[in-house]
């Protein structure tokens, strides 16, 4: 890494220790009066998930929600699948996600903050939920085998990342084949230029370092992707969305159709193999 992309690191972990601290000495009393302390915000945070996924888990969970969409409504969980969350944080999305996939299926959060972590993990035991599993690293090097993972999820947190390509093959790596992303994002209109969107907010706000929604496309196609969907849900700031972002890692079957049918087959003309992270069909 560039030593800027290090100090870009450094102060958004930085800030979400801060976060977590916050959030753990606040949640130590309760409001007197039974108010939810959860401060109500239409853009990022807990606001954007329904009360009965808020109600169901600890309130420190919800309070240490940053993010800008709700992924587990979208990513259709199924029992049994194991799924992943990058820059897992208090836990919310995790704790959610064990629910829907349920005893037979795990949840995964990946967080590179230790004070993040130690909330997650408190709000785990609380919940009393088992099938989970935090770690601690980052999302552009997930410690987790190739091929182990049913869907990936992410809550506002790629547009964090220094290295957002090494995200998207490291997505592309860990899911299985026909495995699956849900994720919530900023993104910004194609027209505003990187030192255009840093004049609507900072980095570590989720804002300057938001991929345009033609980028996001773009290193998603390159790190084999296919059937990408992008939808604005809300504004965040002007020419900046919140975004669901869909797309599917081709399954065995989906790459042996697409091969050319007078592809050579005469012996030493063929190309090696490639991977199951290759260059992908067009989807649009």
């Amino acid at each position: 890494m560039t030593e800027q992309q290090t100090e870009l690191r450094e102060t958004v972990r930085t800030r979400y220790a801060q976060a977590a601290r916050t959030v753990t000495a606040g949640g130590v009393a309760e409001d007197c009066c039974g108010t939810d302390p959860i401060a109500v915000d239409q853009t990022f945070g807990a606001s954007l998930y329904g009360a009965a996924d808020r109600d169901q888990l600890p309130i420190q969970a919800a309070a240490a929600s940053l993010g800008c969409g709700n992924p587990t409504a979208v990513a259709e969980l199924r029992a049994g699948e194991r799924v992943l969350d990058l820059g897992s944080g208090g836990g919310i999305d995790v704790l959610l996600s064990a629910r829907r996939v349920g005893p037979t299926g795990k949840a995964y959060g990946l967080d590179m903050t230790e004070e993040m972590l130690a909330l997650a993990l408190a709000n785990s035991a609380e919940a009393g939920v088992r099938n989970v599993e935090f770690l601690k690293g980052n999302i552009e090097a997930i410690p987790l085998p190739a091929n182990t993972i049913d869907v990936v999820i992410s809550n506002c947190v790629i547009n964090l990342s220094v290295d957002k390509p090494a995200v998207f093959a490291e997505m592309a790596r860990v899911l299985t084949a026909g495995g699956r992303i849900g994720i919530a994002d900023v993104v910004a209109d194609d027209e505003l230029t990187p030192p255009e969107r840093a004049e609507r907010g900072d980095y570590v706000g989720c804002i300057a370092g938001a991929l345009s929604f033609t980028e996001y496309r773009d290193h998603l196609t390159t790190a084999g992707f296919t059937d990408i969907e992008i939808t604005a849900t809300h504004a965040v700031a002007e020419g900046m969305h919140s975004a669901i972002i869909k797309a599917t890692k081709p399954s065995a079957e989906m790459i042996g159709s697409e091969e050319p049918a007078d592809a050579c087959c005469a012996p030493g003309c063929c190309p090696p193999e490639t991977s199951t992270a290759g260059t992908p069909s067009d989807s649009y």
